[in-house]
């Protein structure tokens, strides 16, 4: 698994690795040594990307969109060597040569607890086949189909008869009309009584054959029902089987640290329910082969290779830290017993000036922060060197002992408020906030030109075209619904200052529903990226943040002055 440094970069170009050049920290809190960070540095990017071009030549790689990453170690001699692995199965394997293997837990000391876990998953998984089959066999019971059958008979009949009914009744009601006219007393009576035993007997064909088809239906739909019960009593027996299966399998599957322990998922993740595929992720895999071969780990880098994925959030070539809800919560686990002599230096505060730490905090407290950002600075940090300056690599810097979580973010160029969370808990608390559109958000802003309308709705379906990154674009048939509202404050004779208030997230989303002419046709001024690029700046400003605190419960409004 152990791949020499020379195949992925030369001697020239390898620079020195130091922790101080860090683009990104993986991060975990240890109950030894508190907060541990690993860094994905400029060499480990390179190794990244030397690995992307021999990705490129295998169309294994490209058939579906996954996480790789690598990991630059150091053996015992202080030798380089570079382990490289990818999350999940790959091509349904999950032993493919010169990768790092999925983590079994089974290879452990204590093989007869292995054993007799593996034996009682066995048993579970045979169970759960028996179930399936059982499933198959009533979901396709013969009586579906002839149930089926007979039903679209019935109603191709019962539709014919209705017709021919509905034609009868028209005839009857023209006769009954010339009779009126031209008979009287008696004779009308016992002419009209004629027409009335037709409709009797219409009627009673029409019940005739709708008993027919309850004697042929209900018989079969009494099997479909029980059917369908007992379908019902299996499928809860199988999900209770798959979460002890579940259950088992996070047991029996064991992660091992730098300090030489071993935990298992099951007492990693003891609160609710460990999502599906935890462990199976690339720093899990890479740093747990690292920890039990006695390698020291210097660098990591994960990227997105393949398809995008389905929500579209990863990216082809794209670097991504540790996945939220499967790998962070392991991370500290993992990185424990690492040594701090190199790792604990933050290499952001080098590429900073002092003052440039300082951010316009709005509001802050043992949970949560709101700062006022300035246009031009990122949210979080970019991709590459010289965009890691960010919000949230400053306050990073700044408060070296906590992680920073940013609950949303605001466009580069985009100044105004942004909130943060100081912990894990409290960021999935104000993000369901935004999810469930409990956050209100004002922006204001000037446009390039003066607009006639004093208010309005813009609703635009907005889409990300791969080809015109980072641009958003107006699609019908691609873009997902955004809803924006606006309203004039003032007016000017070159251009005019509007309020918005934006009721979806999408990005770029008031931008892109200023400038697009099926919103109001014209550009915010200053956004050189849809068509206004008449000032230093761009002109729009997250003035006011409304949204209730997570653990006190009162509703917040704060504000941020307008700067322009």
């Amino acid at each position: 698994m152990l791949h020499p440094l020379s195949m992925f970069i030369s001697q020239c170009d390898r620079g020195v690795n130091d922790s101080s050049a860090a683009l990104y920290w993986y991060r975990g809190d240890c109950h030894h040594q508190g907060n541990i960070r690993l860094p994905r540095t400029p060499l480990a990017e390179a190794i990244a990307q030397t690995l992307m071009q021999q990705l490129v030549a295998d169309e294994r790689y490209r058939c579906e969109g996954k996480m790789f990453g690598v990991l630059l170690v150091e053996d015992a001699l202080g030798q380089p060597w570079v382990l490289k692995a990818f999350s999940g199965l790959l091509k349904g394997k999950s032993d493919v040569e010169g990768w790092v293997p999925l983590i079994s837990g089974r290879d452990r000391s204590q093989l007869g607890e292995a054993n007799c876990i593996t034996l009682e998953e066995s048993r579970t998984l045979l169970l759960l086949d028996d179930l399936k089959h059982r499933l198959l066999a009533l979901n396709n019971i013969p009586e579906r189909q002839q149930y089926a059958v007979l039903q679209q008979e019935f109603e191709t009949r019962l539709h014919i008869l209705s017709v021919c009914h509905r034609q009868r009744k028209q005839s009857r009601d023209d006769q009954r009309q010339r009779l009126t006219q031209i008979l009287v007393g008696e004779t009308l009576a016992q002419s009209l009584e004629v027409l009335n035993d037709e409709s009797r007997r219409d009627g009673l064909e029409r019940r005739q054959l709708k008993q027919e088809r309850d004697a042929n239906l209900l018989p079969l739909r009494h099997v479909i029902d029980q059917a369908n019960h007992q379908i019902g009593k299996l499928k809860q027996q199988r999900k209770t089987l798959s979460q002890a299966l579940q259950a088992q399998m996070q047991r029996a599957y064991w992660l091992t640290n730098f300090l030489g322990e071993s935990r298992s998922l099951h007492q990693l993740m003891p609160y609710g329910a460990v999502p599906t595929g935890t462990g199976d992720c690339c720093a899990p895999k890479l740093l747990h082969y690292a920890a039990t071969h006695q390698l020291k780990p210097l660098a990591m880098a994960e990227f997105w290779w393949g398809a995008s994925s389905a929500n579209g959030d990863k990216v082809e070539g794209n670097f991504y830290g540790a996945c939220r809800d499967r790998c962070q919560p392991l991370m500290g686990f993992l990185l424990s017993g690492l040594s701090l002599s190199r790792l604990s230096v933050s290499g952001l505060s080098q590429h900073l000036e002092p003052s440039a730490l300082d951010l316009p905090i709005i509001y802050e407290d043992e949970w949560l922060l709101v700062v006022n950002k300035p246009s031009g600075l990122l949210s979080v940090p970019g991709r590459y060197r010289h965009t890691q300056d960010s919000v949230v690599s400053r306050l990073q810097c700044a408060i070296a002992n906590r992680e920073i979580f940013a609950v949303h973010r605001l466009d580069q160029d985009t100044s105004g408020l942004l909130l943060l969370a100081h912990d894990r808990a409290t960021y999935q608390i104000l993000s369901q906030q935004f999810q469930q559109r409990r956050v209100h958000k004002v922006y204001e802003a000037i446009l390039a030109e003066s607009i006639e309308s004093r208010q309005g709705m813009i609703e635009l379906p907005l889409w990300s075209d791969p080809c015109d990154r980072p641009k958003q674009k107006v699609d019908w048939q691609r873009g997902k619904p955004s809803a924006t509202r606006f309203q004039v404050s003032d007016r000017a004779p070159q251009g005019c200052r509007l309020e918005f208030v934006p009721l979806t997230g999408r990005t770029h989303q008031i931008r892109v529903h200023a400038a697009d002419k099926s919103g109001i046709g014209v550009p915010i001024l200053g956004d050189r990226l849809y068509g206004s690029a008449a000032a230093t700046r761009l002109h729009l400003h997250a003035r006011e943040l409304t949204f209730d605190h997570p653990r006190r419960g009162q509703r917040l409004h704060l504000q941020a002055a307008t700067p322009f």
